[in-house]
């Protein structure tokens, strides 16, 4: 991930409002763990003017799933599909007046400087570097906060215009996302009895095979719901790590990461805020039910004040099953059973397990 010294130049200058000289800069590479097979790397540059003024920027390689490291651990009758469809250039609809133009009071997406075309389709990035509180900071008047700002974005990207706008028909992303990862990759998993006697299932509820087995069979029908109930073009991937809180705007978040780009169940956002933190093991699963009962009234007020109608049941069923489509069956890190078993990793799904077991009894409450 090579940054340039004449992007650096012309992203100081944009930042600083007039053409500048560099006296110095560096690149630091950003330790992440990404979801996206669509995000190449991160790097922060810092860097100075030849008159001492300061300036930093973030800066994001998106790219063509072709270069994803791990594109040949999917199952060989997914890759070309999964290669071919996948849209890798979703994230640059944050700044399209379609997601941008259409955000309630209270949350923004990031300045962005320069995108600059690499070639073989990958693009760099250059924007805000937001200087972000930390994930400590995600109490329930947070998540209420952001779930309200949530309402509002569905009910301004919800408009029968807004929908009708998208290329894609309801539920498209979901369905995909269930037809490669869940059908293709986490069930037929789930159902080996291999994977059951392996160490680190050893704590694993015994009836927890069972009820996501239940789950599992209701998923057509709780998909075709979803495609009828009060559709939004969602944020897409709404955790708390891509809703930054910026320190100096601590009432405002930012939205960055866009995924899921065309109309889904009104509610689909919730699901991502409820468990992103807790799937990255800075949440203890033991705090997700009062989360949880919070989301849904902070969502409808949101709703409402502009102009949204969906009823609460709707937003409910909405935000649970999509949660449960989505997530129910790949929380369980299958990328670490051929590890070393170590406290660390007995650690690791000791959690994931206990979100898991969250996950089948929310789906279990659809049945």
């Amino acid at each position: 991930m090579d940054v340039s010294a004449d992007d650096v130049s012309l992203v100081a200058a944009e930042i600083l409002g007039e053409p500048v000289t560099l006296h110095a800069w560096r690149c630091e590479a950003i330790e992440y763990e990404s979801g996206s097979p669509a995000t190449g790397g991160l790097r922060r540059v810092r860097g100075t003017t030849a008159d001492g003024r300061s300036f930093s920027v973030f800066v994001k390689l998106v790219q063509h799933v072709r270069h994803w490291p791990r594109l040949h651990l999917l199952p060989p009758r997914l890759r070309d599909g999964f290669a071919a469809q996948f849209p890798w250039r979703q994230e640059l609809a944050a700044w399209d007046d379609g997601f941008a133009g259409y955000l309630p009071a209270g949350l923004r997406v990031p300045v962005l400087y320069r995108v600059a075309d690499l070639g073989d389709d990958r693009l760099m990035l250059y924007m805000e570097d937001i200087d972000a509180c930390p994930e400590e900071h995600w109490d329930l008047p947070r998540f209420q906060q952001a779930a309200t700002l949530l309402g509002g974005l569905a009910a301004l990207r919800g408009t029968p215009e807004a929908v009708a706008a998208s290329p894609y028909d309801p539920g498209w992303g979901l369905r995909g996302y269930v037809d490669g990862r869940v059908h293709q990759g986490a069930l037929p998993a789930l159902a080996d009895e291999e994977l059951w006697r392996h160490p680190l299932l050893a704590e694993a509820d015994r009836s927890l095979r069972d009820d996501l087995r239940r789950v599992a069979g209701a998923l057509p029908g709780i998909l075709s719901r979803l495609d009828v109930l009060p559709q939004a073009i969602p944020h897409g991937d709404a955790s708390p790590q891509n809703l930054l809180i910026p320190r100096a705007e601590p009432d405002t978040l930012v939205a960055i990461d866009l995924s899921f780009q065309s109309p889904h169940a009104v509610g689909f956002d919730l699901g991502q805020l409820l468990i992103g933190l807790a799937h990255a093991g800075l949440l203890d699963v033991g705090v997700l039910a009062e989360v949880h009962d919070a989301l849904v009234p902070a969502f409808v007020t949101g709703l409402r004040a502009y102009g949204g109608s969906a009823s609460a049941a709707d937003v409910t069923y909405g935000y649970v099953g999509s949660l449960v489509a989505r997530a129910a069956y790949t929380s369980l890190p299958f990328e670490l059973l051929g590890q070393p078993v170590t406290a660390e990793t007995q650690a690791v799904f000791r959690q994931r397990l206990a979100l898991t077991r969250f996950l089948a009894d929310l789906g279990l409450t659809l049945l």
